[in-house]
């Protein structure tokens, strides 16, 4: 387990919060369920950096792997309802692991209070420069001249990627192997090193090795071309019908609060309307948001009514 520091400074504590009789109740725990180093992580240190001074408060970042992130929603769900455990993870690891899973141990509505959605993001396709593969019908080429080494890597099973990947198999032709890995950083170092010859991941966690040229991205997953890669085509140009994006959010234990998850969301709105803010989310291709608790709701509930009907269809089911 990793964890990242943000002193707060010498803020007074907000009204939400009982008045900190020790140190530790003044320590805010944000819990992101993946792996250090991808852009969730990222986006939750720069989060903690803000919102910590904001609230008169340390916050303390940790990586709680494992099952896919439900080790850490899980751990989020039993905490004490008391202001100092949240989650921050993306929007599909709340709502689409309980339609995929048998035993997911949570329900995102029931189990969960909202706080804010706080970024948007795309995905994309990218592949080892050791493929030699430059664009989308390069992949499609090689795959079916490659049937045997076609494998993926996803940021973890019974995810949008994992989905994204169906539907590219299909769309081939080619039944491509499926790798989930936890987390997108660890899936994009497999494809710089050549040990992998795909990846369908989120676009934040692909964009600076895709800059930096140690890996390729050859499309993304929007319904149009995404801001930070204008030179990438989008699936659907490359003709497959495909689109999807996504989106991170922040939740709190049931039972928190309302004073308290009410503060927390004006500290997070204030700091993701902050140009330094944005700027830092832009270069890592995430579009900050900020939203109030009721619209996060609403977002999760709609990506519910568009996404089931796909899932079932697949008849894709996790026991494990």
């Amino acid at each position: 387990m990793k964890r990242r520091h943000f002193l707060a400074g010498t803020a007074a504590v907000t009204a939400g919060w009982p008045r900190a009789a020790s140190a530790q109740a003044s320590v805010l725990k944000l819990i992101f369920p993946f792996g250090a180093g991808g852009g969730g992580d990222t986006l939750g240190r720069l989060l903690g950096e803000q919102i910590g001074p904001a609230l008169g408060k340390t916050v303390i970042v940790e990586n709680r792997i494992g099952a896919d992130g439900r080790t850490g929603i899980n751990s989020v769900r039993t905490s004490p309802p008391d202001g100092s455990t949240f989650l921050i993870t993306t929007g599909p690891t709340m709502w689409l692991m309980p339609l995929v899973h048998k035993a997911p141990g949570y329900d995102p509505f029931a189990d969960f209070e909202p706080v804010s959605q706080v970024a948007l993001f795309e995905f994309c396709l990218s592949v080892s420069n050791a493929c030699g593969i430059k664009s989308v019908a390069d992949m499609a080429a090689w795959v079916k001249a490659n049937p045997d080494k076609a494998t993926y890597a996803i940021p973890g099973a019974g995810t949008i990627p994992h989905f994204i990947g169906n539907s590219l198999s299909k769309a081939v032709g080619v039944d491509m192997k499926r790798l989930p890995y936890r987390g997108g950083a660890p899936a994009i170092n497999e494809l710089i090193g050549g040990h992998i010859p795909l990846s369908v991941g989120t676009l934040a966690d692909a964009l600076q090795q895709h800059n930096a040229g140690t890996i390729r991205m050859i499309a993304s997953s929007g319904g149009t071309r995404s801001k930070f890669t204008p030179d990438v085509p989008t699936l659907k140009e490359s003709g497959f019908d495909i689109v999807a994006d996504s989106w991170y959010g922040l939740w709190a234990p049931k039972g928190t609060a309302a004073g308290i998850t009410s503060e927390l969301n004006k500290a997070v709105v204030a700091a993701l309307a902050k140009p330094d803010v944005i700027a830092r989310l832009d270069s890592i291709g995430l579009v900050a948001t900020g939203t109030s608790a009721a619209d996060l709701t609403n977002i999760m509930r709609a990506n519910v009514t568009r996404w089931k009907p796909i899932i079932d269809e697949s008849g894709y089911k996790m026991d494990n």
